[in-house]
């Protein structure tokens, strides 16, 4: 039988429609299409998209159940290795991974892998499916910090495997990055988010909120006084990094960190929250990663023209490409090479522009891009009333500074192993973007499944 070597194309919302609303823009495939899209799934020998998952889904398995119409099979599958599925398959940057291996991709299109994850999780949830099994308690406790993808992911392993795990959670909300960072229109809170943590608690989770760890209690507490067997951090990069140009202390220069919790987390977009947000005209974000297009599709929702200004090419941009091409149709408008120099203010310290300089690509970094130089002369005005700095963000040291014999980098970064994610402290392990910066959920998920392997074997002495 032949091959198609066209993937099921995926219905979403219409752009025009979409870039007025926060609904979700994939709809995902229903049960016909997602079992005419794993029928293109070869089943290969040698999978290479297994390699291509950070957390190691044996993707061929749990094709093969969406292909015979058999869902819960399909997610009991994905979750001996995943317990964020319906997070995964609408967020991961499956082009890179999982799909970027499949040997369709060679002379067609790979297999939608991360929308057929998708599919098989909602599901699951729609039709109630019970994913809580795990093993007789060891008495054994363990530490979280952080209800991030690293945590909840280190904390649901350890759970299955019979440990007492409790999470503990700086903000008011579980999620980290998945409540604060990544915008509804991408990530349905209460219909995704909530439900996955849900799926956390039904393992015997506990989730304590509003403790700061480093302040409400330390690390060395935990052990000594509470008597953790070993802890996990997992408290993700919250601190925004800044370009330190001239006028940057202007109102209405925000750090997308910041906006973005706002709307998100505290429900800025809704009529009913009262929530502060400047409601902005004209926005100009600056950056090219995937929180840089959440940002911008962000404040285009909230009625600005909005700007992406950034040094490098579009061949160079860092965000996902499914991301970049939603924010063109959307109506983004991209000022590439290109790259502030000040930010202008208005008579009472207001945003009222930024100025500046067209670059052109030179040689290669240290990241391998070609690096950005400045073009003599070239500077102009771009008018907007607000600027989002998207930088990327490192790690609050708070913890680090509060934990005696915890060794961290330069970039405030925690040093762990990278294969076990233990760190410089015994029985601490650390993961995510604590440990690398700023980088995916999924990475995060698998170093949070690494540690929690690797505090098993220490503890278990297995």
């Amino acid at each position: 039988m032949a091959i198609n070597m066209q993937r099921v194309p995926v219905r979403e919302q219409d752009p025009k429609v979409r870039a007025t609303n926060f609904d979700e823009v994939c709809l995902g495939y229903n049960a016909e299409e997602a079992v005419e899209e794993a029928k293109r799934c070869l089943n290969c020998k040698k999978p290479g998209c297994v390699g291509g998952c950070p957390v190691s889904i044996n993707i061929p398995a749990f094709i093969s159940h969406v292909k015979t119409g058999e869902s819960e099979e399909a997610a009991k599958e994905i979750a001996k290795y995943s317990a964020l599925s319906a997070i995964c398959g609408r967020v991961c940057p499956q082009e890179s991974q999982c799909e970027g291996k499949c040997v369709l991709g060679i002379k067609g299109e790979p297999v939608s892998i991360g929308k057929l994850e998708r599919f098989v999780a909602d599901w699951s949830y729609a039709n109630n499916v019970d994913l809580s099994e795990k093993q007789p308690s060891n008495g054994k406790k363990v530490a979280v910090i952080g209800s991030g993808p690293a945590g909840l992911t280190c904390a649901g392993d350890l759970a299955k495997k019979g440990y007492s795990v409790k999470i503990f959670e700086a903000l008011h909300k579980t999620g980290g990055v998945l409540s604060y960072g990544i915008p509804e229109f991408r990530l349905p809170k209460d219909r995704v988010v909530a439900k996955e943590i849900e799926s956390i608690k039904k393992l015997d989770v506990e989730i304590e909120t509003d403790v700061i760890i480093g302040k409400a209690v330390t690390i060395d507490q935990l052990f000594d006084e509470e008597g953790y067997d070993a802890v996990f951090i997992g408290s993700g990069a919250g601190l925004p990094k800044f370009m330190g140009i001239p006028g940057e202390i202007a109102n209405g220069v925000v750090s997308a960190n910041e906006y973005l919790t706002r709307v998100n987390l505290m429900k800025a977009y809704k009529d009913d929250y009262d929530t502060p947000v400047k409601l902005a005209k004209k926005v100009c974000v600056v950056g090219g990663g995937n929180v840089a297009m959440d940002a911008a599709r962000t404040a285009l929702r909230l009625g600005a023209e909005t700007h992406i200004v950034y040094r490098r090419s579009e061949a160079e941009l860092p965000a996902r490409v499914e991301e970049v091409h939603h924010a063109k149709e959307e109506g983004i408008i991209f000022n590439l090479l290109t790259n502030p120099v000040e930010i202008l203010a208005d008579e009472n310290g207001w945003v009222k522009g930024m100025r500046v300089i067209k670059m052109e690509l030179g040689e290669p970094d240290a990241s391998g891009r070609r690096r950005p130089v400045e073009i003599p002369g070239s500077e102009y005005d771009i008018e907007c009333d607000m600027v989002v700095m998207s930088l990327g963000t490192s790690p609050n040291p708070l913890i680090s500074s509060t934990t005696k014999g915890l060794d961290t980098n330069k970039r405030r970064c925690i040093i762990a192993d990278e294969e076990t994610g233990k760190t410089t402290k015994d029985k601490v392990y650390a993961g995510g973007d604590a440990v690398t910066g700023a980088a995916t959920v999924i990475l995060a998920m698998g170093a949070g499944k690494k540690a929690a392997a690797a505090i098993d074997k220490e503890l278990s002495g297995k």
